[in-house]
């Protein structure tokens, strides 16, 4: 993409940036929903576990599973495309998050672009961490919430909106724990230090218990826990590397200032 002197790009070529990393996004997506589309039966039967065995359901010709129904006469097709769309989403999320990123790189030098490939290489292990979190306490959440049925009632959970929670918190944790590998990027880059991202620590924690509270699908106290403190360590952790990175960088600029003076 062509930019003006100084680095600097006309606004239209920042929509048309803006319009290409969308549309490569949407394509990945797309990719990844085809793939959630056909292994739906092994996806939902995975994701059901915390609720009922589906699979031994399934098995066993059973007409229904615990809690769990389906309605209306779309309400099976509907299921398996928001299943599909969903598990795109959270299966191609380092390759989209990689356009959100590439973004911003245009207006990056060389070198520093070449710093910002450790983001795509970091992110997806990061992603996977992340939703590997939020389906192991899933089962503990969902015991939770459903501990606040009253007594001698009926609790039946709507299939696809369960189904709907779950992935979201999946995506959400996913999502979540990208934080360190944006702020480290930031800094190997040049655009934040360690100490701008360690000194306003109180904001830093109040904003990840806020996001918590916000975005969290569940409203129980486990479930933003088990988000808010690894959050936090990785924060902290993020901002240790990039001190670490901060005195590396001044060192070696401190040699290149002696090797010209000798």
């Amino acid at each position: 993409m062509a930019a003006t002197s100084g680095g600097r790009m006309p606004l239209l070529e920042h929509f048309r940036e803006l319009r290409n990393r969308v549309v490569k996004s949407a394509l990945v997506i797309i990719i990844g929903s085809v793939i959630g589309w056909f292994f739906y039966n092994p996806i939902i039967t995975k994701l059901a576990e915390p609720v009922c065995d589906l699979r031994a359901a399934q098995e066993s010709g059973a007409a229904s599973c615990g809690s769990l129904y389906i309605s209306g006469v779309l309400g099976p097709l509907n299921l398996q495309i928001k299943v599909a769309i969903l598990s795109g989403i959270i299966l191609m999320a380092p390759l989209w998050l990689y356009q959100l990123w590439a973004f911003i790189a245009p207006a990056l030098h060389r070198r520093e672009k070449r710093n910002s490939i450790l983001f795509f290489i970091a992110a997806t292990p990061f992603f996977a961490a992340g939703a590997y979190l939020g389906y192991t306490i899933l089962p503990v959440a969902v015991k939770v919430l459903f501990g606040f049925t009253p007594t001698s009632l009926a609790n039946l959970v709507k299939f696809d909106d369960y189904l709907d929670f779950v992935l979201r918190v999946i995506l959400l944790f996913g999502i979540a724990f990208e934080l360190p590998v944006f702020l480290v990027t930031f800094n190997l880059i040049g655009f934040l230090s360690g100490l701008a991202i360690l000194k306003p620590w109180r904001i830093w924690v109040f904003g990840i218990c806020l996001f918590v509270a916000g975005f969290t699908p569940s409203a129980d106290p486990l479930s933003m826990l088990a988000l808010a403190v690894p959050l936090i360590l990785l924060y902290l952790l993020a901002g240790a590397i990039a001190l670490l990175n901060d005195r590396r960088r001044d060192r070696k600029f401190q040699n290149s200032l002696l090797d010209e003076s000798l």
